[in-house]
């Protein structure tokens, strides 16, 4: 299967198997790199744009909330245009659809009916922090009812049975860490097969830090797959969440929308490799950007196309001084026509000059 456990190089011997965080590097197994749900941020146009800059073993869609009724397939497919080529993104990158909701009946049912359009996977939100979400009892305010977390995940795990992935995400706790592993033993318990752990309360939101201390606490209490998330920006970050967690496995939210090439950085550190810089890169981020505002203009409202470039570029200044520079170009400009014309004047900037090459012969 595309998205199976991965595997060693070769065989490092039993101490190696036992212990691979303190195996030497070309020794380690390749860590498996998820691309997170991000609800207003990661859309399949952003899924898009970071699946081709990057190689990542799944990602996730945004929620899918489930309230009084079976959706229809069309808006499974609305949510994840990418369930109609076979459930992978324009990067080749497997999809798992994710289910929001806290009645286990609905949300077998709506289970049930999007495994007729064959997602790679499917994913329960129980990590959500939204204080909508959370009033309509949706998200991580269900951490405090580990009875409930077990019967949803339960029910979804009838409806499977099997016939495609089942993880689920969730975070530390609502207010305080006191259930985490309770919540999470509940969710092995339903069937789930792996668990990402955003390692805050619901409470800390987004705040630093991330308490990777308690994945490692988790991983311990259960069985299957144990996968940290948060607060991971750069490669340094993964390799502190890693030893402080004990897990290899991560998936990346906002550091691989600030740093498309994130978990390329990642796994070439891992392999022992030489990465590239920021500015190395930043001529293959651009038409990768130019890609993205065009699939924006092309489905959103003029109106509300320029927040969304600047939002990604807001998030980019924090590793390139390239996107500082767009940014404050584009930063008052109000209609998608200037912005368009912004955005291809850099893309123009940063084409090779013609006739250079002959030029110099």
């Amino acid at each position: 299967m595309a998205d199976a456990l991965p595997r060693f190089a070769y065989d490092a011997g039993p101490s190696a198997r036992s212990d691979p965080m303190h195996a030497p590097a070309t020794l380690r197994p390749s860590p498996r790199l998820l691309l997170a749900p991000m609800e207003g941020l990661l859309d399949p146009r952003m899924r898009a744009a970071l699946t081709r800059a990057s190689t990542y073993d799944w990602c996730v869609t945004e929620f899918v909330r489930v309230t009084q009724e079976v959706l229809p397939l069309r808006y499974f497919l609305r949510m994840a245009p990418e369930l109609a080529h076979g459930s992978r993104t324009v990067g080749g990158v497997p999809l798992r659809v994710q289910l929001l909701g806290s009645d286990p009946a609905r949300m077998a049912a709506n289970a049930e009916r999007l495994l007729r359009l064959s997602p790679a996977g499917i994913d329960l939100n129980f990590g959500c922090p939204a204080p909508q979400v959370n009033r309509h009892r949706g998200g991580a305010v269900l951490l405090d009812e580990p009875e409930l977390l077990h019967a949803v995940t339960a029910a979804v795990g009838r409806a499977i049975d099997g016939r495609t992935r089942f993880s689920a995400k969730m975070r530390l706790g609502v207010q305080d860490k006191s259930r985490a592993v309770e919540a999470a033993q509940a969710l092995e318990a339903g069937g789930v097969e792996l668990i990402v752990v955003h390692a805050r309360t619901r409470d800390e939101r987004y705040q630093p830090p991330a308490h990777w201390p308690w994945v490692a606490r988790i991983a311990e209490a259960v069985r299957v797959p144990v996968v940290a998330n948060g607060e991971i920006w750069t490669v340094d970050d993964y390799l502190r969440c890693r030893a402080e967690s004990g897990r290899a496995d991560v998936m990346l939210g906002r550091g691989a929308v600030a740093d498309p090439f994130l978990a390329t950085r990642i796994r070439t550190r891992c392999a022992g490799g030489r990465e590239r810089s920021h500015d190395e890169d930043w001529p293959l981020l651009l038409p990768l950007i130019d890609d993205y505002w065009q699939a924006v203009t092309r489905d959103l409202a003029p109106r509300h196309a320029p927040g969304r470039i600047k939002q990604w570029l807001n998030l980019l200044r924090r590793h390139y001084p390239q996107a500082e520079r767009l940014f404050g170009n584009l930063r008052e400009l109000r209609e998608a026509d200037a912005v368009g014309a912004c955005l291809a004047r850099a893309v123009a900037e940063n084409q090779p000059r013609s006739g250079a090459t002959s030029a110099s012969g």
